[in-house]
């Protein structure tokens, strides 16, 4: 499939996952935007994105807040002229028991990780509905296929992200419309290291961002007939 010239939004994309599948993105001469909600570091990454010669913006906004999403998004399809690929790469995560997690913190993973993904594809779908094809990159966890101990919030927060993203699949694939849920394992970004469980240091034994773009990327160039509708990512040497 040709890429170029399509246009993406990617929600988190300033950094880590989001970052690397911008780039990756830009290298197929997909225009970009991004969305965060640090300034300083989307003005970074969005120069380097123009650096590889393709149209890149971002727009401030917080996914768990509804009329942002919607001021943003409008101001996103606005100034990309369109859009074919949205990339729900925005999300947050803590660990801690049920019991002594702070009840706003546990409240807060669920908005940010699910009723975000929500909004913002809530926003988008009505373009790609309106021209009969598009993708929707959902970005889960294997934390969605399997709870453990102190992660009750964000694992609670990626199976909502599974069924949510698999129930659009089967409801959009009329409008050739292709819904891709995602769930990698541990992978080397600025999340995981902040929250202790990857080290930077680690590249050969743990996944990197760029795998995961890589990942993406392939799944988009698959001809138009053909959907992946899930994939996970593991290291080969953990």
């Amino acid at each position: 499939m040709e890429l170029k010239n399509k246009k993406a939004i990617i929600t988190g994309g300033s950094r880590g996952l989001g970052k690397a599948t911008a780039i990756a993105f830009a290298k197929e001469g997909i225009d970009v935007a991004i969305t965060g909600r640090n300034e300083e570091k989307l003005k970074e990454t969005v120069a380097e994105l123009q650096g590889l010669g393709v149209n890149a913006f971002y727009e401030i906004f917080d996914v768990g807040t509804y009329e942002e999403v919607q001021i943003g998004i409008k101001n996103i399809i606005s100034n990309l002229g369109g859009v074919d690929i949205l990339v729900n790469n925005a999300g947050i995560a803590a660990f801690g028991s049920l019991n002594d997690m702070d009840v706003k913190l546990w409240e807060n993973i669920i908005q940010t990780n699910v009723m975000g993904m929500y909004y913002v594809t809530k926003e988008v779908l009505p373009y790609l509905i309106e021209k009969n094809e598009g993708d929707i990159i959902n970005v889960a966890s294997t934390a969605g296929l399997n709870g453990n101990a102190t992660t009750s919030a964000y694992s609670a927060s990626k199976f909502a992200v599974i069924g949510l993203s698999q129930s659009l699949m089967k409801e959009v694939r009329k409008n050739n419309i292709r819904v891709t849920t995602l769930t990698p394992s541990t992978i080397v970004s600025d999340m995981s290291i902040e929250l202790g469980i990857a080290n930077k240091d680690s590249e050969d034994k743990v996944l990197q961002p760029e795998d995961f773009a890589e990942l993406i990327v392939a799944g988009l160039n698959l001809p138009r007939r053909a959907m992946m509708a899930g994939a996970s990512l593991w290291s080969t040497n953990p």
